[in-house]
């Protein structure tokens, strides 16, 4: 197996002050959680909470936990007791996915992405190789479908996406979705979807259907750290239609991990309580803070800096115009407090083209003092470029 990526990354940045690395939305404290929740008039959860015992729940999540998964993100359109299974966390959901789909057969994946999506088929046991398709700055960091086609292999039986795109803060149109689809229909394709942005797109209309509800075949990854902020709550969840596939996935989970906490699972089910309250409170933080990296990017600093606007989620890849690579910037922002994550967190450099680039998350309050430090950097080093260039 290979190094985590990031791995590097914490070592490196270990002592920094201020932080560009972190991707989720403004998380949330449990004050502010219960506050919500006896707001909506739900006392019966907060009770739940404080009297629950510390027995195990069920391999796979507890039915009230799962039914609230099924009415707030599925519509009710997937069964609770028989289309999805929950985690601690979305990692490890990815992985049981991966390890339960990736053997014995081809699979493809994307790159720049999160090493999970990139890299977990190949620890599956007996897999037949994964081919890795770049998505470029210039296409928006979209999925190229001609691409797709042509890396297809007679016993290609899986693929990963990740939308809304980490760490491009771009989600696909509805229309490349549905073609996207078409191609692995037509392969009998089985489709794992890391969607733990969605909910945080810029724009409602930017919204996608979930896998798991678009694809017979096709698997949904959620996690309750990005959208709503709950790192710490550590639940996440896989969802897909198809009944086998599931029970393929619940065989994996049984060697992988037990179950969760029940006092995650009662969180979680607040946060799902009062969601749209606290999404659209981490929303109005994320498109503040986006309107000010706009005025630092594309007005203020547009000689050293350059990006693809967002229009999802709560990070960016941006390009770094001056003479270091995102490694070196890197140590240099290190040197000054600074952490961002270089595109070694994301890819293998040598494979595709972006070694200038480096992700900055923009879904903190503190956002602001951050862009402070980091106009003090640009203010000390301009003069240092362009002698360089």
């Amino acid at each position: 197996m290979n190094q985590p990526w990031s791995r590097r990354h914490k070592e490196e940045f270990r002592q920094c002050q201020f932080s560009f690395s972190n991707s989720y939305a403004e998380p949330l404290s449990m004050p502010e959680l219960l506050d919500k929740v006896r707001a909506s008039g739900d006392t019966e959860l907060i009770e739940m909470y404080h009297n629950h015992d510390l027995g195990y729940v069920p391999g796979g999540g507890s039915l009230d936990i799962r039914r609230d998964i099924a009415r707030v993100i599925y519509d009710d359109k997937l069964s609770a007791e028989d289309n999805i299974l929950v985690f601690p966390g979305g990692q490890i959901a990815i992985q049981t996915a991966a390890l339960a789909f990736a053997s014995g057969c081809h699979s493809i994946v994307f790159t720049p992405g999160y090493q999970s999506t990139v890299e977990s088929p190949w620890w599956s046991i007996g897999n037949e190789g994964v081919t890795k398709i770049p998505r470029r700055p210039e296409n928006d960091w979209q999925v190229d479908p001609q691409k797709l086609r042509e890396a297809i292999q007679p016993n290609t039986k899986f693929l990963i996406l990740n939308e809304p795109h980490n760490p491009g803060g771009i989600v696909m149109s509805a229309a490349l979705q549905e073609e996207v689809i078409g191609i692995c229909r037509e392969c009998g394709i089985i489709v794992l979807c890391d969607e733990v942005y969605r909910l945080l797109e810029h724009e409602i209309d930017l919204r996608l259907s979930t896998m798991a509800n678009s694809y017979e075949k096709g698997i949904s990854v959620v996690a309750m750290s990005k959208p709503w902020g709950g790192c710490g709550i550590n639940i996440g969840w896989l969802a897909c239609p198809d009944k086998d596939m599931i029970q393929r996935m619940v065989d994996v989970q049984y060697f992988g991990c037990a179950c969760v906490s029940r006092a995650s699972e009662i969180q979680g089910r607040m946060v799902l309580k009062v969601s749209e309250t606290i999404l659209r409170e981490r929303m109005a933080i994320i498109l503040s803070n986006k309107s000010k990296l706009e005025e630092f990017i594309e007005k203020k600093h547009s000689k050293w800096f350059e990006w693809r606007r967002p229009n999802a989620g709560a990070v960016a890849f941006v390009k770094f115009k001056g003479p270091w690579t995102s490694e070196v910037l890197g140590k240099h922002l290190a040197e000054a407090g600074i952490s961002v994550k270089p595109a070694y967190c994301f890819t293998d450099t040598a494979e595709i083209d972006v070694e200038n680039y480096f992700r900055l998350g923009f879904g903190e309050k503190k956002l602001p003092l951050l862009l402070e430090a980091l106009e003090e950097f640009v203010n000390a080093h301009e003069t240092s470029w362009r002698e360089l260039l």
